[in-house]
């Protein structure tokens, strides 16, 4: 652990880096900041949805269940709700409509802010999400508002974060068994289909090892660049691990540069060399 947080702590430069490497098998825990709060930025969509997801359960609410939106919903980042806006103008149409499972594969997938705010509306609201946290054990990560509010977090807001240790957990019990077996199935493919992430720490590992994740990223005036990566990973001979990686890098852009993901490139070799 000592070699590990030292090689974290050797990476942080002037900004601050919190990551939890949790080892599924035995349930050990090891990193750095373990419960210093970071901002979520766009990682509360994978849990947003896994929420989703168990809500589909029999009895539940199912998954092509439509939902209806139109342009004056639409936020910076909506790639694929945008794209169904625009073709359902092209029909005619002021509204477009997409089911509960397109929307919560957008929101993981390619982080669509309108999908995830559509999804919380049809939820509950933030509460709803803290609610689901809470009942798989999280009592930390909070969630406050919606997209893109939510991402400007600074220093001493406590609004619409978590700490590594609690997002690694709270992941690793709903891929270890918290989830129903096909909503754990579906949500590990969603994340291994997310690209997001690809200069992140899925970028580090080595290339039999197989992972999904769940990027985060903020910025913008006065805000610091954050840049986060919730990541499954497969070892090849050896039990699953999760990875909660959050990199607030102090400096004041509007997006993270390439060496801001690269940083957490290094935290996947890292993971790769000590856990």
């Amino acid at each position: 652990m000592e070699e590990l947080e030292s090689e974290l702590a050797r990476l942080e430069g002037g900004g601050r880096l919190g990551v939890a490497v949790l080892d599924t098998r035995a349930g050990a825990l090891i990193g750095r900041r373990l419960d210093e709060r970071f901002a979520l930025c766009s990682t509360f969509k994978l849990v947003l949805a896994a929420m989703v997801l168990e809500r589909a359960a029999p009895g539940g609410r199912a998954l092509d269940e439509r939902v209806s939106f139109g342009a004056e919903e639409l936020v910076s980042h909506g790639p694929v709700t945008k794209a169904a806006v625009e073709a359902a103008a092209a029909r005619g149409a002021s509204r477009a409509e997409l089911s509960l499972g397109e929307l919560a594969h957008a929101a993981q997938t390619s982080s669509d802010g309108v999908a995830a705010n559509l999804l919380l509306r049809e939820l509950g609201g933030p509460a709803a999400l803290n609610a689901f946290c809470r009942a798989h054990g999280d009592s930390f990560t909070r969630l406050d508002r919606f997209e893109p509010e939510m991402n400007d977090v600074r220093p001493g807001d406590e609004r619409d974060t978590t700490a590594p240790r609690a997002m690694a957990q709270l992941v690793g019990a709903l891929l270890g068994g918290a989830l129903a077996p096909e909503a754990r199935n579906t949500l590990r493919q969603w994340m291994i289909e997310t690209r997001t992430g690809a200069a992140r720490v899925r970028r580090g590992l080595p290339n039999d090892w197989l992972a999904g994740d769940k990027t985060g990223t903020g910025g913008g005036d006065g805000v610091t660049v954050k840049c986060n990566d919730v990541v499954w990973i497969e070892p090849s001979g050896r039990a699953p691990l999760v990875v909660a990686a959050y990199y607030d890098t102090g400096t004041v852009a509007e997006w993270p540069s390439d060496a801001d993901q690269a940083v957490l490139a290094e935290v996947g070799r890292c993971v790769a060399k000590f856990a």
